[in-house]
């Protein structure tokens, strides 16, 4: 099943003999859908808007994580910090920005957009960028859209430690009972499933979740309780007027496994009855952007030569969160050939990947379109432009390496 693999060095020296430049345009530019045969999945972090509960707890300027974003700054020499958006600091929830968003990511290949969403305090927050700036949007229906439950707990200082300074004690805990469960679900049904343009594969919506330590904690730590869990969603989606629900593992990163762990996590994706596996970040963290991309590919085979369910690929265009965190430097993050060149040459791995899979939907997730805290957004900016946007469409849309 496996491919042998080949050094993305090889593929970055391809690049540069190829001539591949970084390219540059104006909103102004007329922008067009292209087709194409994979489903590019941009993941977004709807954090940028004034959010009542944000503001209340978090960001108090009103311009939600805006306010810490602006505030990076450098830690060793050539350090990009703070990042400088080519658009400037627009809000995620206004439609005629997330507008322009869509027209920039159908024109360039990505034609999903996956959400995170969030539920703390018995209520949804962050909710306003989907509802209020994607789904009000007049040309959402050129992009489909899943949902992703962030459901992970939070620090007070995680998300701003100007405010909340050393206080690591938790801000909100993610665990849910039985009751909130059954609203979220019925909330994320009526609301975003029986949307036209909400991803199904197979007719089935997809739902992600990112923390399955926290799923399994809210049923008593017990994941044939979150079993039943899973499968009472599976029931009020077909009670819906859906064939089923296509639930998908989220992992954050990660790192090759030992025997035992991938023995442990192999049990858990089929006890819990999970249909694929994705990756918010690639994983295989390291300095030099190649060496990361390098290591994220043999954590995706070693995820894929286990699993019975897809193992769907990610790519992340970079790792950069010292926004949030004061005492992080120069080995914290990727600041070493963490170009869109090295992304590009990575992405055409991942396609690659993908169509060695025919027996499974080609969706290839990236990491992400706009996590301007965490230094890894495909929208333009000061530094690289529309780079990242066309790299990807030199790669899925143009078929760029598909002779390698």
């Amino acid at each position: 099943m496996k491919n042998s693999l080949t050094s993305i060095s090889t593929f970055i020296i391809l690049l540069i003999l190829t001539g591949c430049t970084t390219s540059v345009q104006t909103p102004q530019q007329e922008e067009k859908t292209v087709k194409n045969d994979y489903y590019v999945a941009a993941y977004i972090w709807p954090s940028c808007h004034d959010d009542a509960l944000g503001r209340e707890k978090l960001w108090s300027e009103g311009t939600g994580e805006w306010e810490v974003i602006k505030k990076g700054n450098p830690r060793f020499d050539g350090h990009y910090q703070p990042r400088q958006p080519l658009w400037g600091y627009e809000m995620d929830n206004d439609p005629k920005v997330v507008e322009k968003w869509i027209d920039a990511a159908t024109s360039h290949g990505i034609n999903v957009f996956v959400y995170d969403w969030y539920w703390y305090e018995g209520g949804p927050f962050l909710e306003s960028a989907l509802n209020d700036g994607f789904l009000k949007a007049a040309n959402n229906e050129k992009m489909q859209f899943y949902i992703m439950w962030a459901n992970h707990d939070v620090k007070h200082n995680y998300w701003n430690y100007h405010r909340y300074g050393d206080n690591t004690s938790i801000l909100w805990n993610a665990a849910v009972d039985w009751e909130n469960y059954k609203i979220i679900v019925d909330r994320v049904i009526n609301q975003y499933f029986k949307r036209p343009n909400y991803l199904k594969i197979n007719g089935e919506p997809v739902f992600s979740v990112f923390s399955i330590n926290k799923l399994v904690e809210s049923f008593g730590n017990n994941e044939a309780e979150a079993r039943k869990a899973l499968d009472y969603f599976r029931e009020e989606v077909k009670k819906a007027g859906f064939p089923g629900l296509h639930i998908q593992w989220n992992q954050g990163g990660g790192a090759v496994m030992s025997e035992a762990e991938a023995a442990k996590f192999k049990n858990s994706v089929k006890t819990m009855g999970f249909n694929s596996i994705a990756m918010y970040n690639m994983g295989g963290l390291n300095e030099d952007y190649v060496v990361y991309g390098t290591n994220s590919i043999k954590i995706r085979e070693q995820m894929d030569s286990i699993l019975d369910v897809p193992v769907f690929p990610c790519v992340s265009i970079g790792w950069d969160d010292t926004p949030r965190f004061p005492a992080k430097g120069i080995h914290d993050v990727v600041h070493y050939r963490n170009t869109p060149q090295s992304f590009e040459a990575l992405l055409s791995k991942a396609k690659k990947y993908a169509d060695s899979h025919p027996e499974q939907p080609k969706l290839i997730t990236i990491n992400a379109w706009n996590e301007w805290v965490e230094g890894s957004y495909l929208l333009p900016d000061m530094l690289n432009g529309f780079g990242y946007l066309e790299a990807v469409k030199e790669v899925i849309v143009n078929g760029k390496y598909d002779r390698y």
